[in-house]
């Protein structure tokens, strides 16, 4: 039984603790950073997460929704931190930063892929940074003594600067805009989550924009000359809280298809990817881990070494 419970929340910020003998628990939920979306509510094996909606206000913009963690129900497992999308939610033991979960190895964590190669970078570039939805680039530009200097169209020697792009991958959904808008081809993302996405128009409430509203990447919906609300696929990164907002049953349909993560064989993350994906597509990661298997076997018989 635990020593204490405690629940603590600013505009910022919300904390969970559980206090024990031997050791202390908390859950941090960076507000920041939360977009409201429905992937922790799904996979809390406790039920312990909740999400709370906004009514609209006229004239203004939807808010997004938040969520709200019970501290009775929560186990600190870290399910929640591990499949996070957008790095706002932190399991800490006795004030470390630690997924219970993915330590016990029962459990993923998300591939977070970005990879940037600074030499095609042009130095007066910065299209990726003003590109970024969430602010989470930070381009830079140094001497060769590392020195960062702010006006480079004084510097005559321009081959001597080294760019620095700087990306928190720790925080980054992965919706592939920085790349897409880059104009030297430096940037390549690979998506995290991929899936479907759909408005089906002649359910869509006329003059409602409330998935476009709680969109929290810039150009994964649009509004159209004609008024109504349309899906890019190409930045969408399926969190799904434009479904949890739409005011109308069936108007957008949402299927994730594929999570990249790191490899695990779990019973725990089986039910979980059924409740993200679907069975069909659980049943294919099962499949595909059977035949690495085999591959593997074959492989170590053959003198392969398993490769």
């Amino acid at each position: 039984m635990p020593m204490k419970l405690l629940k603590t929340e600013t505009e910022k910020e919300l904390v969970v603790k559980r206090i024990l003998h031997t050791k202390n628990y908390s859950l941090t939920l960076d507000k920041t950073l939360c977009t409201g979306c429905e992937i922790c509510k799904e996979i809390c094996p406790k039920e312990a997460i909740e999400i709370k909606t906004f009514p609209k206000v006229a004239g203004e913009k939807l808010k997004h929704p938040i969520i709200d963690v019970d501290e009775q129900k929560c186990h600190f497992c870290g399910i929640c931190s591990s499949l996070c999308p957008f790095g706002a939610l932190k399991v800490r033991v006795d004030g470390e930063h630690v997924i219970p979960v993915v330590k016990t190895e029962s459990f993923p964590e998300l591939i977070r892929e970005i990879d940037v190669d600074t030499a095609k970078c042009d130095v007066q570039c910065v299209e990726c940074e003003k590109a970024c939805p969430l602010e989470l680039i930070k381009v830079s530009v140094r001497t060769p003594d590392g020195k960062e200097i702010m006006d480079t169209e004084s510097i005559q020697d321009k081959e001597k600067l080294t760019v620095i792009v700087d990306v928190k991958k720790e925080l980054c959904p992965c919706c592939r805009v920085c790349e897409l808008k880059c104009p030297y081809d430096a940037i390549h993302v690979k998506k995290i989550f991929h899936g479907t996405i759909r408005i089906n128009q002649e359910k869509c409430p006329s003059g409602c924009q409330d998935c476009l509203d709680v969109c929290p990447i810039t150009g994964a919906l649009y509004l159209s000359e004609d008024g109504k609300v349309y899906v890019n696929e190409l930045y969408c990164i399926y969190c799904g809280v434009c479904k949890i907002v739409c005011p109308e049953e069936g108007a957008l349909e949402l299927q994730r298809t594929y999570i990249r993560h790191t490899p695990v064989h779990s019973g725990a993350w089986n039910k979980a990817l059924e409740k993200l994906t679907s069975t069909k597509e659980l049943t294919k990661e099962l499949q595909t881990k059977g035949l690495t298997k085999v591959r593997e076997s074959v492989g170590k018989r053959l003198g392969f070494g398993g490769s």
